[in-house]
């Protein structure tokens, strides 16, 4: 059995705020080169894989390999993938608090956290690491691409298992906002407690009968004209769990494209129906100084206003 090595440093420094892919080679294979392996398992002609050696694009720990390099199991590679255009997302990514630890910031609807899939360079951690030059950055917890609010990022790489502890122990205090219909008839305050299953490759949740893995406090603020502003409070962290959860109590979220139903997909510059869901308050004991820390999203949603507009 062979041992797990650390992983070496990337010889590549980003680009536009994104890492270099790392690839691992098998530790045994028929190939005689790496470019041989490379054109195996990548899904791009081979041509453009040897127009990547030809670019000295291709690295291992020393620096850039020739296309005739040999292959060594078990070496690690970097490479810059081609980044395909990405549309803008039309709404400022907001910093709330920086200090020499974290970085509280307002994400916008729209905006994904992290890269991922088409989503790369147009991400809160993509654009944070360029503009603040930040390379080092890290996401402390997941906020999806289509909530807006509060989001936590860790500054040193020596800190971020501290960050991320506090929200895999739910440590943290998270209360949201979101609009939806009214109901009367709707008891609330009411915790909803279900068991909710997200299986890889599509799009929606579902809850499943079983022992609950969720659970989530729901709170009537206000309504008008036959909707209501809900303050939401997850006790767990499930994929689209408040989402789901309103869902399950007749009350979807406006502007949900998944859930009751799932929706044919919108047009990647069609930026007119966010979803009405706003990450408003984050709470917790600072793990490395031992502060008392709470914060405050700025945004509203635009289905209830509070700015009166001119």
């Amino acid at each position: 059995m062979r041992r797990r090595s650390a992983v070496p440093p990337a010889p590549l420094p980003q680009r536009h705020g994104i890492d270099p892919v790392r690839l691992r080679l098998p530790w045994e294979g028929p190939w005689v080169t790496v470019r041989d392996h490379l054109v195996e398992r990548l899904p791009v002609p081979a041509e453009l894989i040897d127009a990547m050696f030809a670019e000295g694009a291709v690295h291992g720990v020393a620096g850039p390999l020739a296309v005739d390099a040999p292959f060594v199991p078990g070496a690690h590679l970097w490479y810059h993938r081609e980044l395909a255009p990405e549309t803008p997302v039309p709404f400022p990514l907001t910093v709330l608090h920086r200090d020499e630890r974290i970085l509280v910031v307002d994400k916008p609807h729209f905006l994904a956290m992290t890269p991922r899939g088409r989503h790369v360079t147009e991400t809160a951690l993509a654009k944070l690491r360029r503009e603040l030059d930040l390379p080092a950055l890290s996401p402390a917890h997941r906020l999806d691409r289509l909530t807006a609010g509060l989001a936590l990022f860790v500054l040193r790489p020596e800190l971020r298992g501290a960050y991320q502890g506090l929200f895999q122990d739910r440590l943290v205090r998270k209360a949201y906002r979101a609009v939806a219909p009214f109901r009367p008839e709707l008891e609330l305050p009411r915790t909803v407690r279900s068991r909710i299953l997200k299986e890889r490759g599509e799009l929606a949740a579902r809850e499943v009968p079983g022992e609950p893995n969720s659970e989530s406090r729901v709170e009537l603020l206000d309504h008008r004209a036959g909707l209501g502003l809900y303050r939401l409070l997850p006790h767990t962290g499930r994929t689209h769990q408040l989402r789901l959860h309103l869902c399950s109590l007749g009350i979807p979220i406006l502007g949900d494209p998944l859930y009751p139903e799932v929706l044919p997909e919108t047009a990647p510059d069609d930026f007119r129906d966010p979803l009405q869901l706003l990450a408003a308050e984050l709470e917790f004991t600072d793990p490395v100084t031992g502060v008392e820390l709470s914060f405050r999203s700025r945004l509203e949603l635009s289905a209830w206003p509070t700015t009166p507009k001119h």
